[in-house]
C-alpha cells in the first residue's frame, strides 16, 4: 500500500493493520436492534446498560434518541426496553415482563448459545463451572440463567486447581465469549485433568470474532515496536487483545480510546506500529488515529492477519416488518 501523507522530512512509520479488527456481527446486530426500535417506536427507547462497551457507539445512539439506564426499574411504565449485546439474567427479562414493558433482546446469538448450554446442563443435573471475569455483564447474565448456586465462576488456573464441586461425575464448563483463547485453554486443561468426566461445549464458546482478532494480533505483535488497540477500558475483548499482543512479543502494547488520548512520547523512536480495534470499536476511530499519525509520519500501511469476516446476524422479526 502506498505511503500515506507527503514525506516533507517526516520520519517513516510502517503500520501493520490487523485484519479483521473492529465491529463483529454481534455488535452490528445490537446497534441495528436499537436503530430499528427507534425507527418503529414513538418516544424514546430505553437500553439497559451500554448496548456495547464503547462510549462513541453509546453517544451516537443517544443522539438518535436512545436512553441508557442502569436497571429495568429506571424505565418508565409503558416504554420499550432493550437488553444489551452482553445478555441479561432471566430475572431481568422477567422483571420487564412483569412491568408490562415492551422489550427487544440485542443479546449476541453467540452469548445466547452459552446461556442455552448453561440451562441444558442444569436441567441435566450438572453443576456448571463458568470460565470468565467477575463483574462482567456477560458473566452476570450467564450465571443468571440458572438458580443461584448452580454456577461457579472460574477466573484463572488457580481457581480451577482449588474449586470444589458437588459431584465430579456431573459437571460441565462454559466460557465467557471474549476471553483470551490461550488463557482459557490453560484453565480448561486444569479442569479436565482434575475432573475427567467434565463436559464442555461441542464447539468452543469463545466467539469467532474474538479468536480471529487475537490471531491477527499474534501475527503482528512480533514484528512491531508498538501495538495499539483501539477500544474502551471496560471492553473485555479489547483488554484481552493488549494481553495477547504482549504475550506474543510486543511488550509495548496498550489500549487507546481514540486519537486524542494518544501520548505522542510513546511513539518516540518508533519505526513500526501495529494497529487493531476491539469488537465494539467503530472503524472511524481507527481512521482518526491514522489521520493523526499521518500528520507526524510518512505512513506505509499494510494489512496483516486472517482477513475480513463475512458473518451477519439478523435482528428480531418484530423489528423488520
Amino acid at each position: 500500500m502506498p505511503a500515506k501523507g507527503a514525506n516533507n522530512g517526516k520520519p517513516e512509520l510502517t503500520v501493520l493493520m490487523a485484519s479483521p479488527r473492529g465491529f463483529c456481527a454481534g455488535v452490528v446486530r445490537a446497534i441495528e436492534v436499537v436503530e430499528a426500535a427507534l425507527a418503529r417506536t414513538q418516544g424514546p427507547v430505553y437500553v439497559r446498560h451500554e448496548i456495547v462497551h464503547n462510549r462513541h457507539v453509546v453517544d451516537a445512539l443517544k443522539a438518535k434518541g436512545a436512553v441508557f439506564v442502569d436497571e429495568v426499574s429506571d424505565i418508565p411504565d409503558g416504554a420499550v426496553a432493550i437488553f444489551s449485546a452482553h445478555g441479561v439474567a432471566k430475572s431481568v427479562v422477567e422483571e420487564a415482563k412483569a412491568r408490562g414493558l415492551g422489550s427487544f433482546d440485542a443479546t449476541c446469538p453467540l452469548v445466547s448459545k452459552v446461556h442455552q448450554e448453561a440451562q441444558n446442563h442444569h436441567r441435566a443435573g450438572r453443576h456448571v463451572l463458568l470460565i470468565g471475569h467477575a463483574g462482567h455483564p456477560e458473566v452476570e447474565g450467564t450465571m443468571g440463567q440458572v438458580p443461584e448456586g448452580g454456577v461457579t465462576l472460574i477466573e484463572e488456573c488457580a481457581d480451577a486447581e482449588a474449586v470444589e464441586v458437588p459431584d465430579p461425575e456431573n459437571l460441565a464448563y462454559t466460557t465467557q465469549t471474549t476471553l483470551s483463547v490461550d488463557d482459557t485453554a490453560a484453565i480448561v486443561e486444569v479442569l479436565t485433568r482434575r475432573f475427567p468426566a467434565i463436559r464442555g461445549p461441542a464447539k468452543a464458546d469463545i466467539c469467532y470474532a474474538t479468536t480471529n482478532r487475537q490471531e491477527a494480533v499474534k501475527a503482528i505483535a512480533p514484528k512491531v515496536d508498538v501495538l495499539i488497540v483501539i477500544g474502551a477500558p471496560n471492553s473485555s475483548n479489547s483488554v484481552r487483545l493488549v494481553e495477547v499482543a504482549k504475550a506474543a512479543g510486543c511488550a509495548n502494547a496498550f489500549l487507546l480510546e481514540n486519537a486524542e488520548a494518544l501520548d505522542w512520547s510513546q511513539l518516540e523512536g518508533v519505526t513500526s506500529l501495529g494497529l487493531t480495534a476491539g469488537a465494539s470499536a467503530p472503524e472511524t476511530l481507527v481512521e482518526g488515529l491514522l489521520d493523526a499519525l499521518a500528520g507526524r509520519f510518512t505512513l506505509r500501511v499494510q494489512a496483516t492477519g486472517p482477513g475480513e469476516e463475512d458473518v451477519h446476524f439478523g435482528i428480531p422479526k418484530a423489528l423488520t416488518g
